[in-house]
């Protein structure tokens, strides 16, 4: 059986390679929407600029966001180096099971996922979940909107903090949810017919 985990990260880039300064997970069910353990940790800039790329734009975007999603930044908020927030997440994903039966969903086809690979490489840690069950949120939401004329990721109220990396993962559950359930579920004209 399947384990489903969305992870979301947040940056200081856009490229394959950028420096991570959160990484946030949930695990769960796309069949019932309901939402399981969670990771989350914010990892120092320092050590994930030694591993990554920050790109000025993305600091310039970082600048204009909530004092909230800005938060992670802070001194006082407690930080891990890259190393240990890999370490930290591998063990997470040991504690769910077979990595051949974990299924990570990520924003995009070429960002979360890869990013994170990327990561493990330069930190020379091996991902306890393997890339050929790579998932991607954006594939489905396009298939909601363009086969089932469902938005989610737009109707859906929205909980927590933007750009905080779980509190993301956890909307992007629901929303991959909602449009998973209504593929298996008969549309009301379906039903009318």
């Amino acid at each position: 059986m399947s384990t489903h985990v969305m992870l979301d990260i947040e940056t200081m880039g856009n490229s394959s390679n950028a420096a991570i300064v959160s990484i946030g997970a949930v695990v769960f069910s796309p069949v019932t929407g309901e939402l399981g353990a969670e990771f989350e940790e914010v990892v120092s800039l320092n050590s994930s600029a030694h591993y990554g790329v920050i790109d000025a734009s993305t600091v310039s975007w970082w600048l204009t966001q909530s004092e909230d999603a800005r938060a992670i930044f802070e001194r006082d908020t407690p930080k891990s180096s890259l190393k240990d927030a890999l370490l930290e997440l591998n063990q997470w994903f040991a504690d769910l099971g077979d990595k051949k039966d974990i299924q990570v969903w990520g924003n995009g086809s070429g960002f979360d996922n890869v990013i994170l690979v990327n990561a493990y490489k330069a930190a020379r840690i091996n991902p306890n979940f393997i890339h050929w069950n790579d998932r991607d949120v954006r594939t489905i939401v396009e298939m909601g909107r363009s086969i089932l004329g469902i938005d989610p990721k737009a109707t859906l109220t929205r909980e927590g903090t933007h750009h905080s990396a779980l509190d993301d993962a956890k909307f992007q559950a629901k929303y991959v949810s909602a449009i998973w359930q209504s593929f298996v579920t008969p549309t009301q004209a379906e039903v009318e017919a």
